[in-house]
């Protein structure tokens, strides 16, 4: 299961990709917001990394109006690598070398049908287990080798 959230500027961004997440077969968890009045992101971002960092979702989706604001929020969190990804590239580099566990988008930066590309491909691919990814999370992690 996956856990999503957004702030005002993104609410109907996040419903497309919900409803494209459901038509795939993948749940989530939405963690607001629910309309467009005014929000704080860093009130969604937490509870979605704090979700994903103790192992109850598998993976965190975050949308604000750029994205940068949820990404920041986001990795605050130990044991959050959350990335901020506008384009699919990105999206299956970080998944396979960073091990990226939040995605962040920007809904006034992304077309809907790039961002549900990025989704797609954040969920769908698979960390690549190399030894020198490892090594170099490790070290993000403070886990020196």
């Amino acid at each position: 299961m996956l856990a999503i959230a957004c702030d005002h500027a993104a609410v109907e961004f996040k419903q497309e990709i919900i409803a494209h997440l459901k038509k795939r077969g993948i749940a989530c968890k939405d963690f607001g917001a629910f309309d467009a009045g005014s929000v704080d992101y860093p009130d969604y971002a937490r509870p979605v990394a704090e979700g994903v960092a103790s192992g109850a979702f598998e993976k965190g989706i975050l949308i604000c109006g750029t994205g940068i604001g949820m990404s920041i929020a986001a990795n605050k969190v130990a044991g959050i690598r959350c990335a901020l990804c506008s384009d699919t590239f990105s999206a299956r580099a970080t998944r396979e070398h960073n091990d990226a566990n939040v995605l962040a988008l920007g809904a006034r930066v992304l077309g809907i049908g790039l961002a549900l590309d990025i989704v797609d491909i954040f969920v769908d691919t698979p960390f690549s287990n190399d030894e020198r990814h490892i090594r170099r999370i490790d070290k993000i992690e403070g886990n020196c080798r």
